[in-house]
């Protein structure tokens, strides 16, 4: 037996021990046995970033319990998946963090965390045809028309609430091209420390190389949900969105939702208590991702799902809640497996200790992994028939905790509250 499996077994039999259960744990969940089982499942790469700590970069579940800590959920089959202090940084689980997979939508966070900044939002412009031309086959679309003129404001609710490519599209084409704002995004992904991302595309419609984890999309919602805007997008679960001017008549709107469900609680999804976004995606190659971020009593969570197996209806949010509620339970009674890492603009060598800090900034680039199972198979895809989670029309609520934890003051770690005014 390897050395490998006999350290498995034996966290395993410690995870039965509340009271010996202070050593990691990679024992397997119900779900992941049943995953294994079937033959097309990748495994994970052996070796992954340890941006965060060195743990995030070992392949399995990493949890360190402490005695009266709660044990993980069963049910959860995400691919990768992360539960983390979204004030602090703490990192109090974590499943395959690393693991480079196609984003889906989620990576609409980090177009909106780069782009939000560099455009007024009542600007207005006029679509012109080029820009919502080419877009993806089955993308996800808010409805926008050309020749008609649209605020930035009315773009960001298209890109936030419908999950829009069209809206995506036209922000980038004012935002210097798309071209330009790929590079300004892999640029400020770096700038994160997001070092398992790749942009290819502003809107995460999948295509060749283009990757992302966890890890990353946590950092990315946290970097994101500094902003103010950024915020209250996210939060919204419904809005107006202006339709076609035709000549001689007033312009009308539409109601737009969030594809959000555990903050629409669309679809027979149970909404979470506060719950306040962040972003869902689904395509072909990345199945189903969800980042969400949520507040009770006083602590704020971010907790990030990557595709998971289960036949359940709309897991992705089902294992999302159960890790907030695993997170919040736990608060306290673990002990941090790694860390969120503050970008390299307010990093100092001082704020913490070497191995949460392992391989990051130059080091962490410096070993950065090449592509995996899980990518390769996206480099070899037909360039998708991806469609992003839509929601059907409905009675929508903007949830009291969501409104609450917009309109709160955070308190940012000092790290970030360092980062120059955007």
């Amino acid at each position: 037996m390897s050395a490998l499996k006999k350290t498995a077994l034996t966290v395993a039999a410690a995870a039965l021990l509340p009271a010996l259960a202070t050593a990691p744990a990679t024992a397997a969940t119900k779900a992941e046995k049943q995953v294994s089982k079937d033959n097309k499942a990748p495994n994970p790469p052996s070796v992954m970033s340890t941006v965060g700590g060195t743990l995030l970069g070992k392949p399995g579940t990493q949890v360190n319990l402490m005695p009266g800590a709660p044990v993980l959920p069963k049910d959860v089959s995400g691919r990768s998946w992360i539960v983390a202090d979204a004030e602090s940084g703490d990192v109090l689980a974590a499943h395959n963090a690393h693991w480079r997979l196609p984003p889906a939508s989620t990576l609409k966070m980090l177009f909106a965390d780069t782009v939000l900044p560099k455009l007024p939002k009542d600007r207005q412009h006029t679509v012109e045809r080029s820009e919502i031309a080419g877009l993806g086959v089955g993308s996800s679309l808010v409805g926008i028309k050309e020749k008609q003129t649209y605020t930035v404001h009315d773009l960001w609710l298209g890109v936030f609430l419908r999950s829009g490519n069209d809206a995506v599209h036209v922000l980038s084409e004012m935002n210097g091209g798309v071209k330009e704002t790929v590079k300004q995004m892999q640029e400020h992904a770096e700038e994160l420390q997001a070092l398992d991302t790749e942009v290819v595309t502003p809107d995460g419609y999948d295509e060749k190389g283009q990757v992302s984890s966890a890890y990353d999309l946590t950092l990315f919602a946290r970097s994101g949900l500094q902003k103010k805007d950024f915020r209250e997008y996210c939060s919204t679960a419904r809005a107006k969105f202006p339709g076609e001017l035709k000549p001689g008549k007033k312009r009308e709107t539409f109601e737009i939702q969030n594809t959000n469900r555990l903050l629409t609680g669309e679809s027979g999804v149970t909404p979470y208590q506060g719950i306040a976004g962040v972003k869902n995606g689904n395509t072909t190659l990345a199945g189903s991702t969800f980042t969400g971020v949520a507040e009770r009593n006083g602590k704020v969570l971010l907790v990030t799902v990557m595709n998971p197996s289960s036949k359940e209806n709309h897991a992705v949010y089902n294992e999302t809640a159960r890790l907030l509620d695993w997170g919040f339970a736990a608060a306290g009674k673990v002990k941090p497996v790694g860390e969120l890492v503050a970008p390299e603009s307010a990093r100092t060598d001082t704020s913490s200790g070497p191995d949460q800090r392992a391989a990051s900034g130059d080091e962490g680039k410096k070993n950065r992994p090449g592509p995996d199972k899980a990518s390769a198979t996206a480099q070899g895809g037909s360039g998708g028939a991806g469609v992003a989670l839509s929601v059907t029309a409905g009675v929508l609520v903007l949830l009291a905790g969501a409104a609450f934890l917009v309109n709160r003051r955070w308190p940012l770690p000092d790290l970030v509250r360092r980062l120059p005014r955007r």
